[in-house]
C-alpha cells in the first residue's frame, strides 16, 4: 500500500532568508541554508527559507508549504486521483531524477502540499 513515509521538507518565505539561515545555525545548530539537508532517522528533510517574493508556493498569500516524503509517488497520485483529489504535476519538477519526483496538492484550506519521492542521491 502506498503511503506517506515522513516529512520531506518545510518551505517558507522570509524577508531576509540569510539572517534566518544564520539564526537556525547559531541557535539550534541546524544548517538549513542552500542545498543543506537535515538528516533525521526516517530520512532527509529540507528546511529552507525562500525569498519573500517567491512564486514557488503558488498564491502570494501562502506563507509556507508542506513537503511530505512518499515511497511510491505514481501509486499515490493514482490513489489521490481515485479519491477526487486534484493533483498537479510538472515535467520541470522531475528534471533532476537524482533528487526525485514531485507532485502538488492543496489541503482544504489551500495550503500547498508537495509530495516527494526521493531520488537515488537522497536515499
Amino acid at each position: 500500500m502506498t503511503h506517506v513515509t515522513g516529512l520531506g521538507g518545510v518551505f517558507f518565505r522570509a524577508q531576509d532568508p540569510d539572517s534566518v539561515i544564520q539564526w537556525y545555525k547559531d541557535v539550534l545548530d541546524i544548517d538549513i541554508g542552500g542545498e543543506a539537508m537535515w538528516r533525521q532517522e526516517a530520512g532527509l528533510t529540507v528546511y529552507a527559507p525562500f525569498k519573500a517574493d517567491t512564486d514557488y508556493f503558488g498564491s502570494p498569500d501562502q506563507q509556507f508549504m508542506i513537503n511530505f516524503r512518499v515511497n511510491d509517488l505514481d501509486g499515490l497520485i493514482a490513489d489521490l486521483k481515485a479519491k477526487g483529489v486534484d493533483v498537479k504535476t510538472d515535467p520541470e519538477w522531475d528534471a533532476m531524477p537524482e533528487i526525485g519526483k514531485f507532485a502538488r496538492i492543496h489541503d482544504p484550506v489551500g495550503t500547498p502540499i508537495e509530495l516527494w519521492e526521493p531520488g537515488e542521491d537522497c536515499t
